[in-house]
């Protein structure tokens, strides 16, 4: 008995499901390879020109009009593209045409399981060659088959697109309303009011300090890598701050070093900020939080009104308030907090409490919005992947 694998998917719709083995072929059989060329001779127009690393500018002439796959021919090697039309590519981005017995789209999610770092042919900046592309194995079905795979996938990727763009809509909200609904620079009163706050008259001028308990995690030795356990009380880093996620963590210390360092531990309702690099992402400790303490790379704002806490949040977040956060740190390109006395120091507007729950409920929403947004398209490239996995037969690339 043969111990040879068959060449079928995992997943096949059930009109091919008698339909035998794909094809085993080479690239180079299935298309032919076109080179970029440089524009800087054409005038502006609306024809898109397009380099490795995607859209640079729109010119008056087409290189190719039709569907193509393109590729990176030096930088970014690992993005393939899908075009359609009139298009010019410059001297770093191949693009294909001419295929025989195959469907573009096809070929593209072809190219996405393609691992292109690995036929990389250059030390320094990645580097692909027609040779090297040509020679890559592939595997197809009929026609027919090849188009009912290309269009489900294309239909989730219209579905991620779409999703994307309401991500980015909420995003856009969201940035529209921090701007509105705190004063701008210059100004103590913000742009818009609820109706109910609409005569209270001016934010009140106070500084950090006033508002929360400061403090910055431990230096030097009080933090060892020798004191590291599996498990214990959590040790929570910057990217806790700046990817607001607390599913995670890598380093645990006993309850002994606990002890001794019980004032950088954390509770819900603190903030904690990134203090070093990325300087200046905020998140809330929640409810459900894993006891622990922060490390050097943190400063934990405990707000003394727990009812201010998700206010302070967005507060530190806009726009004024991130620039006088930088100008207070130490650096070139990667930032640093000089110290938390001078961040006790920073000049804030607040309003009354009222007010301020009503701005956090506001702005919580939509940032509810943007998170159920972001999960459903984390779910939607999880079934894509799934689903990439399953109609195509395994085969490394």
């Amino acid at each position: 008995m043969s111990n040879k694998k068959k060449l079928i998917p995992a997943l096949r719709f059930p009109e091919f499901k008698e339909d035998g083995e794909w094809e085993e072929k080479k690239l180079g059989e299935v298309f032919e390879i076109g080179s970029g060329r440089d524009y800087k001779h054409l005038e502006p127009g609306n024809i898109p020109v397009y380099g490795s690393g995607g859209y640079m500018l729109s010119v008056d002439n087409y290189l190719y009009d039709g569907e193509s796959v393109c590729i990176g021919r030096k930088g970014t090697i690992d993005k393939p593209m899908f075009l359609s039309g009139k298009f010019w590519t410059v001297d770093t981005l191949f693009y294909t045409h001419s295929f025989k017995g195959s469907w573009p789209k096809l070929i593209f999610y072809i190219f996405q399981k393609i691992n292109w770092i690995n036929h990389n042919e250059a030390g320094g900046i990645p580097s692909l060659s027609k040779t090297l592309i040509n020679k890559i194995g592939v595997m197809l079905p009929s026609l027919p088959e090849q188009q009912k795979i290309a269009d489900c996938l294309s239909s989730l990727d219209d579905l991620l697109a779409a999703h994307n763009e309401k991500l980015e809509l909420l995003k856009g909200h969201k940035k529209g309303l921090m701007q509105n609904l705190f004063p701008q620079e210059g100004e103590r009163v913000p742009k818009f009011r609820f109706p109910e706050f609409e005569n209270d008259g001016e934010w009140e001028e106070i500084t950090l300090g006033n508002i929360c308990n400061l403090v910055r995690g431990p230096f030097g030795g009080a933090l060892k890598k020798e004191t590291f356990v599996k498990e214990g009380y959590a040790v929570y880093e910057q990217s806790h701050a700046i990817h607001n996620e607390f599913n995670s963590f890598r380093y645990y210390i006993d309850i002994e070093n606990f002890s001794k360092l019980k004032r950088f531990s954390v509770k819900p309702g603190d903030l904690i900020m990134s203090c070093s690099g990325t300087m200046g992402r905020f998140a809330i400790i929640q409810q459900d939080f894993k006891m622990g303490i922060i490390n050097q790379a943190l400063l934990k704002l405990t707000v003394k009104d727990h009812n201010s806490n998700i206010f302070v949040k967005f507060l530190m977040e806009t726009e004024n308030n991130q620039s006088k956060l930088l100008s207070q740190s130490a650096g070139g390109a990667i930032k640093n907090v000089v110290s938390v006395s001078q961040i006790k120091e920073l000049s804030l507007l607040i309003p009354s409490i009222p007010e301020q729950k009503k701005i956090a409920s506001c702005l919580s929403a939509v940032d509810d919005l943007i998170k159920a947004e972001t999960e459903k398209i984390e779910a939607l490239k999880e079934h894509k992947k799934g689903l990439m996995q399953g109609l195509f037969p395994k085969m490394e690339y």
